[in-house]
């Protein structure tokens, strides 16, 4: 019995309607006629047997079938451009394409450049597109389980099933605070929770030493900021410290203070991709570089909290 399979166009056409929101969207994206996308639509949802767009006069939104036939046809689309990118290299010739990345945002700015120069160096004609999401709920994961991203850097464990993880390092946390200032710990603290698993905000929460907060942030950078500015004290990863200010110091966390598990996410069907293999090996060969950075913001003491009085 032959299946009556969507077409690489038709895939293209629910992409670009979730994209866009609407069939004249897509149309425009695709260079298409609004008919030419109206009947893709009709034909992938007889072929899928199921309504994926509720159309009406505010455009169209995916059903929950929708939803999860789009992500599909994302990832679809991005294994196509990976096999014909791999196909090139296989037959002696250069990758080409594109690969897409989601990292948080002190992976993508202390990790992914030095990482992409090795990568770039073995694969000089693939674009790199880096987006940087925050590592919250589904976050990252969901990025890349939902087809917008080939890769992600993100924290483990996620919170995303159907996915393949691997781990990259172990950092610890660390208390980033105003450099030169006496007594840190009579400063409030600034509370930040990406990147933050249940078992650090369990160890915050039973350490009477901290401060009481003050503020409360969403992205590291602005912590550091606000540290910078001797606004308060962070309990954050070390490789938020990385490039910080001079006026940036960090601060060793003593006894059993926690450590963040940095790893990358990836689907299975491109867990053996050469292009994403390679980019994992350039992401483990910068670690110590990135790491060492961080470590330059340390504190001349370097001793844990309770011994800066």
């Amino acid at each position: 019995m032959q299946r009556d399979d969507l077409t690489a166009a038709e895939l293209r056409v629910l992409v670009a309607v979730a994209g866009e929101g609407s069939l004249s969207g897509a149309a425009v994206r695709l260079d298409l006629t609004q008919p030419a996308v109206s009947h893709a639509l009709r034909s992938a949802e007889r072929k899928i047997g199921a309504v994926l767009f509720r159309r009406g006069r505010h455009g169209a939104r995916p059903t929950a079938a929708g939803e999860t036939v789009v992500g599909h046809a994302r990832r679809v689309l991005a294994m196509m451009d990976v096999m014909r990118a791999e196909a090139h290299h296989a037959d002696g010739g250069q990758a080409t394409g594109t690969l897409r990345v989601a990292a948080f945002r002190s992976a993508a700015f202390h990790l992914l450049p030095a990482a992409l120069v090795r990568f770039g160096h073995r694969h000089p004609k693939v674009t790199v597109d880096v987006r940087i999401v925050a590592d919250l709920g589904r976050g990252i994961a969901g990025e890349v389980l939902d087809g917008h991203a080939e890769i992600g850097v993100l924290g483990l464990p996620a919170q995303v099933e159907g996915l393949v993880y691997g781990e990259l390092f172990d950092e610890p946390y660390v208390m980033a605070y105003p450099a030169g200032h006496p007594d840190p710990r009579s400063l409030p603290l600034i509370n930040w929770h990406e990147n933050c698993s249940a078992d650090t905000r369990r160890w915050l929460a039973g350490q009477d030493w901290i401060p009481a907060g003050s503020m409360t942030v969403r992205d590291d950078g602005v912590v550091v900021s606000m540290v910078d500015h001797g606004l308060g004290v962070a309990i954050v990863p070390r490789l938020t410290v990385a490039g910080a200010p001079a006026r940036v110091s960090a601060m060793d966390l003593t006894g059993d203070a926690p450590l963040r598990r940095v790893g990358y996410a990836v689907t299975r069907e491109m867990a053996a991709s050469t292009l994403v293999r390679d980019l994992v090996a350039a992401l483990r060969a910068t670690v110590p570089r990135a790491l060492a950075a961080a470590d330059g913001r340390r504190g001349p003491s370097g001793h844990g909290p309770r011994d800066a009085r």
